[in-house]
């Protein structure tokens, strides 16, 4: 690959505990993921995104980190790490890993001695430690600050086992220039950044009011970290930093992506876009206005999977009012999510899937409450449904649960024993599977799109989407509620279901068509 290989990477997001378990103790590891990397080649995928895989006490799922440059021993060693980065370049696979700098875990040693120390030391000053609280709330519900033995309290965003670090102290700065150094010195080709547009905090922590609506989101000061981070990056080559940033405003989000600072960023608002055409449209328009390399993504670990989101009456997404009450057609958000993945795939730029949507796997909603793990579910009161529905361990072989992701061992969190019809072993040989679906998506196009290429939007009744590729693909996708007509001459690629009987592309539905030079012309 090219040293921009990011720009139209296929990028497979592994969340590590759910991926395949070799330990037999019912959560994903590193031995796992090593033992599957045939399957990723043969999915088609150029590169793979470890979410956290350091030592942690798991208050948020690995996001509260007590080691930046170690692996939990629950996943294995750093050896293994580095026989799986090894392995996987073996199979021309690029690792990315996750970066959580905005927060540490409580048990993290820095943050262990500030707790040691008294008010005002130079231990304390690495974090956010004050005599009174502010109004913050935590994004995981609740006050955004907990006190300390000796009165003191401390900020935490997330949960209070997440404290804040002090990015205006330059001993945290350059801790985690040397965490990047570590980890591009051990072969890592990328990193993605969590939680990106939240590290620095207003000066004197004031109030969240009207005066001060965003005091600690997309503050101006945080690109100075970033063009510290892309010297470093670029110091090694063909290296990629990922930003996780939350935000609407279109020509904010393009700051981060300026020359000298990221490379790219997560496409949230296409991900949150209902089955919408007109809106969709407008998404994709915005995204490739940008001065960067466009991403596409559907899902990921915080955010209901596709299959059940467009099988609900309201088919958009929102991060912080998941709404578990609506009824799920499956049938139907199973059939847009294929529809969706072909449209996503056929745009210009890099794809990410998030492991389990290319076997079609939907949300689980039926958890029992005792074997909930995510804090935002337990600091709701249950009111927040929370993730842990995205984050059910994949089922591989087999009729029953574990279905081949441990050897006899119960998973960390439940699967439905409906997912028989959905593992590996079950779709891999049927021609018209999701997996199918995907393995032929992604080798098509790498085979036949370039990167960059240009996207030429065609006119197409309400609720269709149509555009031709400058590699001479086109694609219509149909979410009209009505059969749409195809050009007669054109050759089908791929479409995401069956044609209707007179050759008609049926509602919620793409297809992947090339036409002859006399039809484009």
């Amino acid at each position: 690959m090219h040293d921009d290989w990011w720009r139209g990477a296929a990028i497979y997001e592994l969340y590590v505990q759910s991926f395949a378990d070799a330990g037999n103790d019912g959560m994903g590891d590193l031995a796992g993921a090593r033992a599957r990397l045939p399957y990723l080649a043969d999915l088609g995928v150029d590169a793979i995104w470890f979410t956290p895989w350091y030592p942690s006490p798991l208050a948020d799922a690995g996001y509260d980190v007590a080691d930046y440059r170690d692996i939990a021993p629950r996943f294995g060693t750093l050896a293994e790490a580095d026989a799986l980065i090894s392995e996987a370049h073996g199979h021309g696979i690029k690792i990315i890993i996750d970066l959580v700098p905005n927060h540490c875990s409580d048990r993290h040693a820095w943050f262990q001695a500030a707790l040691k120390a008294q008010p005002g030391t130079p231990e304390r000053a690495r974090f956010w430690f004050r005599d009174r609280p502010n109004n913050w709330q935590s994004r995981f519900g609740g006050l955004a600050w907990t006190q300390v033995g000796d009165g003191d309290w401390y900020l935490h965003i997330f949960a209070p086992e997440q404290p804040d670090f002090n990015w205006s102290n330059a001993e945290v700065r350059a801790e985690f220039e040397d965490i990047l150094r570590f980890w591009f010195d051990r072969g890592v080709d990328g990193i993605r950044i969590d939680t990106a547009g939240m590290l620095t905090k207003e000066p004197g922590l004031p109030d969240l009011d009207d005066e001060h609506p965003h005091p600690f989101v997309d503050r101006d000061d945080v690109h100075d970290i970033y063009r510290r981070w892309r010297q470093i990056a670029d110091e090694y080559g063909a290296r990629v930093l990922i930003g996780e940033i939350w935000l609407a405003d279109t020509a904010r989000l393009a700051r981060y992506t300026r020359p000298d600072e990221l490379h790219t960023v997560f496409n949230f608002p296409y991900l949150s876009c209902p089955w919408d055409a007109a809106r969709l449209r407008a998404v994709i328009d915005d995204t490739l206005a940008l001065p960067a390399a466009p991403t596409w993504v559907l899902a990921n670990h915080d955010v209901d999977r596709e299959v059940s989101r467009y099988g609900r009456a309201d088919t958009s997404f929102d991060l912080d009012a998941r709404d578990h009450s609506q009824e799920v057609d499956l049938e139907l958000g199973t059939r847009r999510a294929r529809a969706a993945a072909l449209l996503t795939m056929a745009l210009p730029g890099a794809v990410y899937i998030y492991q389990g949507e290319e076997l079609g796997l939907w949300e689980v909603e039926d958890i029992p409450e005792d074997r909930r793990q995510d804090p935002i579910f337990h600091r709701t009161g249950g009111a927040d449904p929370g993730r842990d529905g995205c984050r059910v361990p994949l089922p591989w072989s087999g009729t029953e649960p574990p279905f081949g992701f441990s050897a006899g061992h119960e998973p960390w969190l439940p699967q439905p024993k409906q997912w028989r019809e959905l593992t590996v072993q079950a779709q891999s040989g049927d021609p018209a599977s999701m997996l199918t679906l995907y393995r032929t998506a992604l080798r098509v196009r790498r085979q036949q799109l370039s990167v960059a290429g240009v996207l030429t939007w065609l006119d197409a009744p309400a609720g269709v989407l149509a555009f031709d590729r400058a590699d001479g693909l086109r694609c219509v996708a149909n979410l009209s509620d009505t059969p749409v007509e195809l050009p007669a001459a054109a050759e089908i690629v791929l479409a995401s279901g069956p044609l209707a009987s007179d050759a008609r592309l049926p509602p919620d539905s793409t297809v992947w068509l090339r036409l002859s030079p006399q039809t484009l012309a």
